[in-house]
C-alpha cells in the first residue's frame, strides 16, 4: 500500500530534477531561443516577404506559447523542465522546416510552450533551493540566460551569411534534446538536503500579491522584448554604422544585461531587491528616449550598453520578491507566463505602431511607456507596502 506523500516529500517534489549545472545549460539555451528571432527577424521578413506587423506576429506566436507554457507548469517540476526541453526540441526543429508566416507561427508557438516550461520550471526550483540570498541565487542562473542571449547574436552575424537558417536551426533543437537527456540522467543532490531544511508552504498568496506582481512581470516582459526583438531591425534602419550585419547592438544590449545580471548577484547581498530595481528602472526609462534621439553609431552602441545593465537587475530582484512570499509552483509559474503574454503583446504593437505611422523609431515610444509605467507602479507599490518590499 502506498505511504501518504509527507510536507518533506511535498518539498522534495518542488526542488527536485537536473543539477544546476544542467539547469544552466538548459537556460543558455533557453536564452538562446528566447530572443532569436530578434537577430534573424531582417532574414525572415526579406525571405517570406513579410511586414513589420506580421513579423510581430511571429513574436506574438512565440511568447503566447511561453505563456501558456508558463501557466502549465507542473507541481513536479522536475518534469516542467525536461518536458519543456522536448517541446523547444520540436518547436525548433518544425520552424528550421518551415517556409511561411502560419507554419512558421505554429511551430514558434510550440516552441515557446517549451520555453514557459523550462524557464518558470528554473526559475522556481532555484528559488526554492536557495532560501538565502534569493535574488542573488536567481541573478547567477539568469546570467546563463542572458549569456546564451549574447551568444545568440554572435551566432547569427556568423552563420547566416554562410549556412542560412535551416542547419543551425535543427543543430540548435538537437541541443535541447542533449541537455534534456544529460538533465535526467543527472539529478540534484542539494533538492534531498533542501526538502530537510523546512516544508513546503501550500498556502496561497493574497490576491493583490498576486495581482501587483502579474502586472510587473507582465509589463517587464513587454518592456525587455520589445528592444531585444526590434533592436536589430531598428539599427539596420537608423545607424550610421552597421557593423556584424547589424547584429552589433543587439550583442551589446546582451552582453551588458549579462554583465548586469553577474554584478546584480553580488550587489543583492548588500542591497534590497526594491531599491536596486527602482534605480535600474529610471535609468532604462531615460536610456531608450536618449536611444531615440541618436543616429550616430558609437553614441547608440554606449546606450546599449547602459541599457543592458540597467535592465539586468529587474527581473531576479522581482521574482526574489515574489519568492520571498511563498507561492505555490502554480501561482509563480503564473506570474511569470504573464510575463510571456507581455512579450507576445507589446512587440507586436511596436510592430503595429511602425506600419502605421510608418516609423519604428514612432514605435519605440512604446518601451519607453513601459519603462516609466513600471517605474511608477514600483514607487507606488512602496509607498502602500513599505514592509512587503523592503527586505
Amino acid at each position: 500500500m502506498p505511504q501518504p506523500a509527507t510536507p518533506a516529500s511535498k518539498h522534495h517534489d518542488s526542488v527536485a530534477g537536473p543539477s544546476i549545472a544542467w539547469l544552466a545549460a538548459g537556460f543558455l539555451l533557453a536564452g538562446l531561443g528566447t530572443v532569436m528571432l530578434g537577430p534573424i527577424m531582417p532574414t525572415l521578413l526579406h525571405d517570406w516577404r513579410l511586414t513589420d506587423q506580421q513579423g510581430g506576429l511571429l513574436l506574438a506566436a512565440k511568447f503566447v506559447g511561453s505563456f501558456l507554457g508558463g501557466v502549465s507548469v507542473p507541481r513536479r517540476l522536475r518534469l516542467g523542465v525536461l518536458g519543456g526541453m522536448a517541446f523547444a526540441c520540436a518547436g525548433f526543429g518544425a520552424f528550421a522546416l518551415s517556409g511561411g508566416l502560419l507554419s512558421g507561427a505554429a511551430c514558434l508557438f510550440v516552441s515557446g510552450f517549451g520555453l514557459g516550461q523550462i524557464i518558470a520550471s528554473t526559475n522556481i526550483v532555484v528559488g526554492r533551493r536557495y532560501r538565502e540570498h534569493t535574488g542573488s541565487a536567481l541573478a547567477s542562473v539568469n546570467f546563463f540566460w542572458s549569456l546564451g542571449a549574447v551568444a545568440c547574436g554572435v551566432i547569427a552575424a556568423a552563420v547566416l551569411p554562410r549556412f542560412h537558417l535551416r542547419g543551425p536551426l535543427l543543430m540548435f533543437a538537437g541541443l535541447f534534446l542533449v541537455t534534456g537527456a544529460g538533465g535526467l540522467l543527472s539529478p540534484s543532490r542539494r533538492a534531498s538536503a533542501a526538502s530537510e531544511i523546512a516544508p513546503a508552504d501550500a498556502a496561497r498568496l493574497p490576491t493583490h500579491t498576486l495581482i501587483r506582481f502579474t502586472i510587473l512581470l507582465f509589463l517587464y516582459g513587454g518592456l525587455e522584448t520589445c528592444m531585444t526583438g526590434w533592436l536589430t531591425t531598428y539599427t539596420l534602419r537608423f545607424s550610421d554604422v552597421r557593423l556584424m550585419g547589424g547584429q552589433s547592438a543587439i550583442v551589446l544590449l546582451w552582453s551588458a544585461l549579462t554583465a548586469g545580471r553577474a554584478l546584480s548577484s553580488a550587489a543583492l547581498r548588500v542591497m534590497r531587491e526594491a531599491t536596486m530595481q527602482r534605480i535600474g528602472l529610471g535609468l532604462s526609462a531615460v536610456l531608450i528616449a536618449a536611444l531615440v534621439t541618436t543616429r550616430h553609431g558609437p553614441l547608440l552602441s554606449l546606450y546599449c550598453v547602459l541599457l543592458g545593465l540597467s535592465l539586468a537587475p529587474f527581473f531576479p530582484t522581482t521574482f526574489a520578491l515574489l519568492m520571498k512570499q511563498r507561492p505555490t509552483a502554480r501561482e509563480a509559474g503564473f506570474v511569470l507566463a504573464v510575463s510571456g503574454l507581455g512579450a507576445a503583446l507589446f512587440p507586436w504593437m511596436m510592430g503595429f505602431v511602425s506600419t502605421e505611422s510608418g516609423s519604428l523609431r514612432i514605435a519605440m515610444a512604446v518601451p519607453m511607456a513601459l519603462a516609466l509605467a513600471l517605474l511608477g507602479l514600483s514607487v507606488m507599490t512602496k509607498r502602500a507596502e513599505p514592509e512587503t518590499l523592503a527586505v
